[in-house]
């Protein structure tokens, strides 16, 4: 599902949804990265950084572009933070709520990027 989302948002997107993508794509290996290479008691913070960046690489495309799907993602991405955050300081285990908030937050980012893509995609087709 990344990988089509953001092949779509490449393809057919804004400038903005382009980006959005190239974050998501980048930061999504990242994560996978951490995961396969990093010690177990570093991952948290690990992954916390990247959240950082994501929402860093956000908001330089909000502050660019100002597209409404962003503020979604943002909102999307502070939850992640958070996420991370509560995990690292309570020095829990990732656990099935994790999972399963982690999941559908990044459901919440692609679909973001996805209604912008199709948005932006509509506007061009109609203009021509």
């Amino acid at each position: 599902m990344i990988f089509t989302v953001c092949a779509l948002a490449l393809a057919k997107g804004a400038p903005s949804e382009r980006f959005g993508a190239i974050i998501v794509l980048v930061t999504t290996l990242g994560v996978e990265l951490v995961h396969l290479l990093a010690p177990r008691n570093n991952q948290s913070l690990m992954l916390l950084g990247i959240d950082g960046l994501v929402a860093a690489g956000f908001l330089i495309i909000a502050l660019r572009y100002a597209s409404l799907w962003l503020s979604g993602a943002m909102l999307f991405q502070a939850v992640q933070f958070s996420l991370h955050a509560y995990y690292l300081v309570t020095q829990q285990p990732l656990d099935r709520n994790y999972k399963t908030i982690n999941n559908i937050d990044t459901a919440g980012v692609l679909l973001c990027i996805l209604i912008g893509t199709l948005v932006s995609w509509r506007r061009r087709s109609a203009g021509k």
